[in-house]
């Protein structure tokens, strides 16, 4: 039997990782991030399957192409989060669990990404961690999942 898929979306933006306001996102690149989810995917027993996009319309085609085939996403947004209801929608037609994710803290920023419409179709939301965020984030998924640990009896 297959391990559970874990689809990981990032938004518009984080391709820019590394390179785009350092003192706010930190100096690693968005693959740093991804390698990290990535090894935490396999520790948890979950495959992770990653995409990104600097396009609303994509993320929205990808979650509803998990629909059915991945076990839970984990969304880090972008700027997305703050206005974008048609993710918010495709999101809640998710059938499993979705977490939330910003390497900043959006409620210690600038009023307008204080509200996330992301949040309420969300399981939870991992925020102002950094890098650390997508280890704790795999670690949510697999917990809500009741994924055992490879190697754990």
């Amino acid at each position: 039997m297959s391990p559970p898929l874990l689809v990981l979306l990032s938004g518009p933006n984080l391709n820019l990782l590394g390179e785009r306001e350092p003192a706010i996102y930190g100096r690693e690149a968005l693959d740093d991030h991804v390698a990290t989810a990535s090894a935490a995917a396999e520790a948890s027993g979950l495959t992770l399957e990653h995409h990104q996009s600097n396009h609303e319309g994509e993320l929205i085609e990808l979650v509803h192409g998990a629909r059915g085939r991945a076990a839970a996403l984990i969304v880090n947004a972008g700027a997305l989060t703050h206005y974008s209801w048609s993710l918010h929608d495709a999101l809640a037609s998710f059938d499993g669990p979705v977490i939330e994710l910003h390497l900043s803290n959006p409620a210690a920023r600038e009023p307008f990404r204080h509200l996330s419409v992301i949040a309420p179709v969300a399981d939870g939301s991992i925020a102002g961690f950094g890098g650390l965020g997508y280890l704790l984030a795999v670690q949510a998924v697999a917990r809500l999942l009741g994924v055992p640990a490879k190697g754990a009896s």
